[in-house]
């Protein structure tokens, strides 16, 4: 049977559906995020996230101080050395953002059909009369029945800690809002969501760039998220502020959550080096049957041109539960199959009860998805748009994934000195893991760097070569493969008579080779 991106041979034994999913060292070629905080700060957590599969740990900075932060990063870089793993740093910037201001900290009760106002007001204590915003242009880009969304979290699906609001009337800087359904809100600072609304608040607020300057700077943080980005202007912004203070290899991944985001959506992929799409906001601004079409389509670009794509709020429900529910795990797995390379996990680990066991359900529910992933339809349509001639480089790591599959390849090992091949030999979608063997002494970029960067990247596992400046380029392949042979057996990954697929650069030339890995 095959649809869509999915291949499933028949007939399929009940059998093979209840045996358990398999354990092993990576727990999916899908990268998972996860996003630190209170419930997964300590040493011994986060080693068990990243045990259980975390690639991408993401430090959200419109919670907790940046003090906080970095004892949690202080722990993170404790846990990898003792489980031997490496894990990307990923800064989550504010960007325009609208919030409730709530000094008192007390819950804010309100109810159905009562009136509250929104004021700029900022001296105004929160009550269930009144709520102090921090922009106070809104009055100019709200009209009567214009709708306005208020909760800590967003649309985190129960409407009881959300509220939604209809414009009745604007007088001056101050609009008068009908509550249109009861609920309590908690906290110090809640988000505001007008739907459809340009904000006119700049992409980098001054908080993101004291953050990024500071703790951003000291800690050389792999990426930075941009929320809410809205054009591609907004990128250039932001690539040009870390040009201004020396961060010149972090990279920049946009958060697109708006419908102005969505508009220009394509401008924005050229600009930035990956996309998450956060559906939570995006749920909220997009009619909800439309949020599917988005997330397809935003996908499917991002694989034709080979830049990462990942996705927020999968498995809400397990913020208080120890399973997701049977839609949630529908929902990761069709996510794997439109060809996602992450996934986002916010509140599930900042503050979910489960944060372990959510990076490990989701890590299986990738792996499963990725069994019956149909490979050949991305690959054709990836080559399709690459177009005839391909260059060199494409044509060779193309055949690198295709030979790989006709020799049932273990594992394709990329020599890269950027990570440039690694990442060409993963924008075709190989099905098998791809070791990118980084030779730092080589390169401009720190070898940090350049291995924590690759781990966003569906597949793709760096290992650090040794220091080979004064080698002979026979003596860095030997060694590159002895290294990246030993590892994968190490894991469990290779076995004595498996075959790997070598993808290297040679001077201009981009070369493939099959070896036998008992030979090493």
């Amino acid at each position: 049977m095959q649809g869509g991106q999915m291949l499933i041979e028949e007939p399929m034994r009940l059998s093979s559906v209840v045996a358990p999913s398999k354990p092993g060292f990576f727990a999916s070629l899908t990268k998972i995020v996860g996003t630190l905080g209170p419930k997964s700060h300590s040493v011994e957590v986060i080693e068990a996230c990243l045990s259980a599969g975390m690639s991408v740990a993401r430090f959200d900075f419109s919670w907790l101080s940046a003090d906080y932060h970095q004892e949690t990063l202080d722990n993170l870089k404790t846990a990898m050395k003792n489980v031997n793993k490496l894990c990307a740093v990923m800064l989550d910037t504010v960007g325009p953002e609208i919030q409730v201001h709530n000094t008192t900290g007390n819950p804010v009760k309100l109810k159905a059909e009562a009136h509250v106002l929104l004021t700029p007001d900022l001296s105004k204590l929160p009550s269930s009369e009144i709520l102090p915003i921090n922009f106070p242009d809104l009055a100019k880009v709200v009209k009567n029945r214009d709708t306005v969304f208020v909760g800590q979290y967003l649309c985190t699906g129960s409407e009881t800690t959300s509220v939604w609001l209809e414009v009745l009337e604007i007088h001056g800087q101050d609009v008068t809002c009908v509550v249109k359904n009861s609920a309590i809100l908690s906290g110090f600072i809640f988000i505001m969501h007008v739907l459809q609304a340009n904000i006119n608040l700049p992409a980098l607020s001054m908080y993101d760039k004291k953050v990024i300057s500071s703790w951003g700077l000291l800690n050389k943080v792999d990426i930075i998220s941009l929320s809410y980005t809205r054009q591609a202007d907004d990128i250039k912004e932001l690539r040009a502020f870390l040009q201004s203070i020396a961060l010149h290899e972090t990279q920049v991944y946009a958060k697109v959550e708006n419908a102005e985001g969505w508009e220009n959506f394509d401008d924005i992929l050229q600009e930035a080096d990956g996309i998450i799409l956060s559906r939570g906001n995006l749920g909220i601004d997009l009619p909800p049957e439309k949020v599917f079409v988005f997330q397809k389509s935003a996908i499917h670009k991002c694989n034709l041109i080979g830049k990462p794509a990942i996705i927020t709020r999968v498995v809400d429900s397990m913020i208080d539960n120890l399973r997701p529910t049977r839609a949630e795990a529908t929902d990761v797995a069709n996510a794997v199959l439109d060809g996602t390379d992450g996934i986002l996990l916010g509140a599930e680990t900042l503050r979910g009860l489960y944060p372990v066991e959510a990076v490990r359900t989701v890590g299986n529910i990738c792996a499963e998805a990725e069994r019956v992933y149909n490979q050949s339809l991305p690959f054709k349509a990836i080559a399709k748009h690459v177009g005839e001639p391909m260059s060199h480089d494409e044509s060779v790591a193309s055949s690198a994934v295709r030979a790989a599959i006709q020799v049932k390849a273990a594992v394709i090992i990329v020599l890269t000195s950027f990570g440039r091949g690694a990442r060409l030999v993963a924008k075709y979608r190989p099905p098998m893991p791809v070791f990118a063997v980084l030779n730092p002494s080589s390169s401009a970029l720190s070898g940090t760097t350049l291995a924590t960067q690759l781990l966003s990247v569906r597949g793709v596992y760096p290992i650090w070569g040794a220091s080979t400046r004064d080698d002979s380029t026979n003596s860095i392949e030997e060694s590159s493969l002895k290294l990246a042979i030993s590892f994968g057996a190490s894991v469990g990954m290779i076995k004595p008579y498996d075959r790997a697929v070598i993808f290297q650069k040679i001077g201009d030339s981009s070369v493939v080779k099959i070896i036998d890995c008992h030979d090493y």
